[in-house]
């Protein structure tokens, strides 16, 4: 039996408001994080991700209240990062209830840490996130970036992704960062080369803005799908995803 393709809405969150933006620029307010996880967990959703993405380039840590208060609305798996700089915050992190956490500037400055992470706590635990742009300074044409795509590192995002995976990642999520916000479909070249790459799940994210935009991302490899701003706008919601991937033969819970 096929796994279940999983539907995941991100909440971005800065001050402790969701916000979007597009190429991770122009953030604007899009609701109280803890109302929206837990509508989107009555839609269905297999997941939800919680990123600070103001954590880092601020200087300071992950906001647990609000980490915490989501937690006790939402019965589903909860991915939390931004902010996230060693094992205590990871620590602290699952103790306000996250699942799993989400690591990207922390692990490129020390990539050291992704091993230390996975080996106290598990690889399940860990998603390696990678904002990735394409570029013409890299051999595979996409490079990896930090600070919520404000920085971009001489890291060539395959290469990048290889590493991070013999670390001990347990999964990859894969944000383009061109298609961020766009709303014109996943980029499914930088889809399909992680998918060729990866032992462990792949996690499309970054352009998401019409129902039809989903299934050509599993095909070209995702294990799971994530959106935000369809689904904070009341465009699409997790349901809808869920019925067009299934009508498509795809398995979903």
């Amino acid at each position: 039996m096929p796994v279940a393709v999983r539907v995941i809405p991100c909440l971005d969150v800065a001050d402790g408001r969701v916000v979007k933006g597009v190429n991770f620029e122009n953030l604007r307010d899009a609701g109280d994080p803890v109302e929206l996880a837990r509508r989107y967990y009555e839609q269905g959703a297999d997941e939800i991700t919680f990123l600070d993405v103001t954590a880092t380039v601020d200087n300071r840590a992950t906001t647990y209240d609000v980490v915490r208060a989501t937690a006790e609305q939402v019965f589903i798996p909860l991915t939390v990062g931004g902010g996230v700089r060693g094992r205590d915050d990871v620590s602290r992190l699952l103790a306000s209830g996250a699942d799993k956490v989400g690591l990207n500037s922390a692990a490129i400055a020390r990539p050291a840490l992704v091993g230390e992470i996975a080996d106290r706590f598990g690889a399940q635990v860990l998603v390696l996130s990678l904002d990735v742009k394409r570029s013409a300074a890299t051999g595979s044409g996409f490079v990896v970036t930090t600070h919520g795509g404000r920085r971009e590192t001489d890291l060539d995002a395959l290469d990048w992704a290889r590493e991070v995976i013999e670390r001990g990642a347990g999964e990859l999520l894969v944000n383009s960062i061109d298609a961020d916000g766009t709303k014109n479909g996943f980029d499914l070249e930088l889809v399909r080369l992680m998918r060729e790459l990866s032992s462990v799940p792949v996690i499309a994210s970054g352009g998401a803005g019409a129902v039809e935009h989903f299934v050509p991302a599993v095909e070209a490899g995702a294990d799971a799908v994530l959106a935000a701003s369809v689904f904070h706008s009341g465009e699409l919601t997790v349901g809808d995803v869920k019925r067009e991937l299934a009508a498509a033969g795809i398995s979903v819970r």
